[in-house]
Parts: C-alpha cells; sequence; structure tokens
C-alpha cells in the first residue's frame, strides 16, 4: 500500500501567510518523550517549531534522522554515579513511506537511505520524514551510521552530515520539492551544497546558527570532506581552495553563511555575538535575531494557567503542590530521598557542559552549606542534565554532585533528564536556576517553559533573558560581567551574586512575602506568553527569513 506521504502533503490546507514549501533540517527533534531521537536544547526547539507550524497550518516539513540507538539512556552504575546505555529503539508508529534515495559516501555511490515518516496526527507536528540507514542491501558500515546521535567518531559524524544534507534534499525532491529550504544549524550543510549544483537558487536558501560554541561549529578539513562525498559530488582543488578558511578548512557556520540568502541568530543578544564572530569572513549574508521560543500547549499545564486566568491563588498554590508531589515521587524513587512540597524547590536543568556551571551553587561550601541548613529558610535542590557521552568533564561534574548529594538530605541528582523528565521538573520547580558564563548561551529555552508553569528563574542575564527579564518582578537577574575577565573571576564574582540573591532577595521573599512572590509568578508566566511561545517564533520565521 502506497504512503499518501510519498508526495508534498498535509491533513489540512495551508493558511495563506504560510503557503511557501518549506523544508526544515534538524539534526534531532524533540517531539515526544516516545520517539528518542534528540539530545537536548536544540531538538527541544526543532519540536516546538514542528508543534507550532502544525497548530498554525504551515506549508511545513520536517527533516531529520532516524536515530537507530537514540542519543543514550541515561543510567547509574551501583554507585549512582553516570552510566550510559545503549539501547536498540524501534518505533512501529513511524510509517514507511516508499522513498529511497542513494548518496556516495567515501567512493561508494549506492549508500541507500529510506524515509519514513512520522504522521502529524500522532503527535500534533507537520510532517516529519526521518532518514535511516539501517536498509537491507547497505554494507555493515553504512547501516550504522544512523546508530547514535552525535556519533563520537569523526567520519560518522561526517557520514551523518551527508546523509541528513544529501539524502534529505533528495527525499524533498522525491516529494516534489521545496520553495525554502532551512537548515537548523550546520549539521545539513551538504544539502546546500547538493542544491547549489541542481540549480536551487540562493533566494531559496536559510540558515539558523545556534551557539557560539566551537563544538556547534563544526570546522573539518576540506580534502578530506571531500574525499568522503561532503559535497555531493567530487570538488576540484581550485573549487574547494573557494570554500576553504583557516588553512585548508571548512567551517560548516562560514559556509552556510556565504550560501544562504539571509540567517538568524537565536536572541538579540546571540545576533550581536554571531555578527561579531563571523565579520571577518567575506561573502556572508546577514544575520537576523529571530529569538527561540516554545509551545505553549504542549509545555503549561493547563490547571495552573486556568488558576492564573482567574488570579485565584489558592487553585495555583494547591495545583503548584499537587505537581511538586508528582516531582518528589521521581526524586524518591531514583534517590530515596523524601522532599517536603512546602518547601521552596530550586532546579538546575539543562544539558552538562562546563561553561552552564552546574556546580556554581558549590563554589564557596562553606556558604553552600548554610544556605542548605538554613533552619529558618529551608530549600530543597535537584540537578537533572544529560552531558554528552564522551564529555569527560561533563561527567565529572554530574559524578561530584551525585557523591555530595548523598551526603545532605534535601540535594538530589536525577538521571533520565528527557522529555518527560523535563516537564515534571519545569511544573513542580519553585526556582529555576540558570548559571551559564555570560555570552555562551545563545538562547536557552528551558527557563521559558519553567515560566510558563509558575517557576521563577533565577538567571545570569545571558541568551534570552535580556529581552525577558524585570529584575524582582518577573525573575531574579545576576548583575552583569564583563565576559572578557578571567573565567576564574567570573566563576567566582557570579557565585558571590548568586549567593547574596538567594539569601537577600530569592529565598525571604518567598517565605515571607507570599502574596508578592505570587505576583513574580504571574507576571513570568504573562511575560513569557506569546513573546517566547513557539507561534510568535513560527511566524517570524515565514515572515523574516523565508519571505
Amino acid at each position: 500500500m502506497s504512503s499518501k506521504y510519498n508526495t508534498w502533503y498535509h491533513p489540512y490546507k495551508p493558511v495563506k501567510p504560510f503557503n511557501k514549501k518549506v523544508a526544515y533540517f534538524s539534526m534531532e527533534f524533540g517531539i515526544d518523550q516516545a520517539l528518542k531521537i534528540y539530545s537536548g536544547g536544540l531538538g527541544f526547539l526543532a519540536g516546538s517549531h514542528m508543534r507550532s507550524a502544525y497548530e498554525l497550518k504551515q506549508n511545513m516539513i520536517g527533516v531529520g534522522m532516524l536515530w537507530k540507538y537514540g542519543y543514550y539512556d541515561q543510567s547509574r552504575n551501583s554507585d549512582k554515579t553516570l552510566r550510559t546505555d545503549f539501547v536498540e529503539k524501534t518505533y512501529n508508529f513511524l510509517e514507511d513511506t516508499g522513498i529511497e534515495v542513494k548518496v556516495t559516501l567515501h567512493g561508494n555511490p549506492n549508500v541507500k537511505v529510506k524515509a519514513y515518516v512520522l504522521k502529524p496526527e500522532l503527535f500534533g507536528t507537520v510532517p516529519l520524514y526521518l532518514l535511516s540507514t539501517d536498509v537491507e542491501g547497505n554494507d555493515y558500515l553504512s547501516r550504522t551510521i544512523t546508530d547514535h546521535l552525535y556519533d563520537a567518531n569523526e567520519t560518522t559524524r561526517i557520514s551523518q552530515s551527508i546523509v541528513l544534507g544529501v539524502g534529505g534534499a533528495k527525499v524533498v525532491e522525491a516529494l516534489g520539492g521545496a520553495d525554502i529550504y532551512h537548515l537548523n544549524e550546520g549539521h545539513a550543510l551538504p544539502a546546500f551544497y547538493y542544491l547549489k549544483d541542481k540549480g536551487i537558487n540562493k533566494n531559496q536558501l536559510v540558515f539558523t546558527t545556534h551557539t557560539p560554541e566551537k563544538a556547534g561549529n563544526e570546522e573539518r578539513d576540506g580534502k578530506f570532506l571531500n574525499k568522503c562525498g561532503f559535497f555531493g559530488r567530487t570538488l576540484t582543488d581550485e573549487e574547494l581552495a573557494e570554500e576553504t578558511v583557516n588553512s585548508g578548512n571548512i567551517n560548516y557556520t562560514v559556509s552556510a553563511l556565504r550560501m544562504a540568502k539571509k540567517a538568524n541568530a537565536v536572541s538579540k543578544l546571540h545576533a550581536k555575538v554571531a555578527k561579531d564572530m563571523w565579520k571577518s569572513y567575506s561573502g556572508i549574508c546577514s544575520i537576523i535575531p529571530i529569538t527561540n521560543a516554545q509551545n505553549q500547549n504542549f509545555w503549561q499545564d493547563k490547571a495552573l494557567k486556568n488558576a492564573k486566568d482567574k488570579l485565584n491563588d489558592k487553585l495555583f498554590i494547591k495545583r503548584k503542590i499537587e505537581l511538586k508531589e508528582e516531582l518528589f515521587k521521581t526524586v524518591v524513587n531514583q534517590t530515596e530521598k523524601l522532599f517536603n512540597p512546602e518547601t521552596l524547590t530550586i532546579v538546575w536543568a539543562r544539558r552538562f557542559a562546563g561553561y552552564k556551571r552546574a556546580d556554581l551553587l558549590l563554589y564557596d561550601f562553606e556558604r553552600f552549606l548554610k544556605l542548605i541548613y538554613n533552619k529558618d529558610y529551608p530549600i530543597q535542590i535537584i540537578w537533572a542534565g544529560k552531558p554528552y557521552p564522551h564529555d569527560q568533564f561533563g561527567i565529572d561534574v554530574f559524578n561530584k554532585l551525585v557523591h555530595v548529594s548523598k551526603e545532605h538530605p534535601n540535594l538530589a541528582v536525577l538521571t533520565g533528564y528527557e522529555i518527560a523528565l523535563s516537564r515534571q521538573l519545569k511544573l513542580g520547580s519553585d526556582i529555576w536556576l540558570n548559571t551559564p558564563r555570560i555570552t555562551r548561551e545563545a538562547s536557552g529555552t528551558s527557563g521559558m517553559t519553567a515560566a510558563m508553569n509558575g517557576s521563577v528563574n533565577v538567571s545570569v542575564n545571558d541568551g534570552w533573558i535580556p529581552e525577558f527579564e524585570k529584575h524582582g518582578k518577573n525573575s531574579f537577574v545576576l548583575p552583569e560581567l564583563d565576559h572578557n575577565l578571567p573565567v576564574e573571576e567570573q566563576d567566582k564574582l557570579d557565585a558571590q551574586n548568586l549567593y547574596k540573591i538567594l539569601e537577600d532577595e530569592v529565598i525571604p521573599t518567598f517565605y515571607n512575602e507570599p502574596d508578592k512572590w505570587q505576583r513574580i509568578v504571574y507576571k513570568g508566566m504573562d511575560d513569557v506568553i506569546p513573546a517566547f511561545s513557539s507561534h510568535r517564533m513560527a511566524e517570524d520565521y515565514y515572515k523574516k527569513l523565508f519571505n
């Protein structure tokens, strides 16, 4: 039986402002807990975008990868430290579209790429085409390309980009082609090279840059990429020389910025940082800000929203207590700690990357102990998040927090930080703590969904926060440091400022001025919608980037 998704199809008639056919390429999509093809923020963002595109009836499709083992399953060793497990995933709810294309990898012109579709009615998204090389007839190495999201092996990573980029572009061709090809980050860069060779106009190519971090702006040897088949064909030495920067390397971001008609950064501050980062390269397109956002229908608790809309404090607090109790079932199940729903609960939850400083609260350990053992102002702290499976520094920080938390009844470190736990933490927290080194967090979106659920942001003034924060009114923000200061100095000053804000403002307000606290909670909920809802973002992309 042939699939109606073997051609460009939506179960609705796209509405007029969103008529243009857009193919959105992303290495990861966080759509639902059950579909584990995401690692973190980039995926959550892409998932919310696909949901809003569906709810707004946009003429968009997603193009991604069907990761056989996902990112990884986060488990524990016998001493509760981090263990990474790779467990095969089989998704019977995906439909085989019947579309199969071939890409050339490492001189083999016959690597098959099969396209499956996640149909809109399953999770409320636009059609999402997921590519797999685990196909009958492929050799063993080719079959393993789509095993692991962000594979640690460089050659495999390059192959993944070719499959998503060239394979994805060929799948879109098979569907009838698109008006706009949108790369969410540089991973699918080979798509631009392939499409350009096919005569696709520069005006049809757009790009989103997501991070100032080196790891998110890949750079690899041009000759090696050429051998791998990165450009969709073998470039001549002259052609390759035109593409390379920095001693013969291809920088994915620079190439995308040169080939796109327009690009966007993911917050106003990030747009400034990105323009400054890439200004020395010739021929790059303009970079505008389109601030990241999240899907309200998916992330916001309806009962909390209703209580807030009625300004019914009693009902709101009752619901918040219920949500905390739900979260604390997970806490006691994982850590054997009994948390109290009446106690102020601080959550730090996101990817464990060094610059995000999960352990900043522990900087001055004596002061930290005074904070967590203050009988008048009790607090509970939960950490959660996934380091990259081969990021030893991130894993060490995670394990350090595990060991510290064992000694104290009001500290917990949770594993399994995926969509379900993320939602539970946002619904059940009172404070959402965000501590990156300034200018390093391009946007950050977890604080948006926390604010939607009445969790108050306590944050460094980075990413999306400068566009949202009203200190003491809808959030609490650390004084801004000069990001050129030595890292050690930044950490010391930020830690001191964090203790001061918690001791003098946040914790006393929660306990001594509950009415004022409730106004801060409501103001945060008001200010996050619609400015940071993905409906606004999905509309902005059509208005500012696709047109």
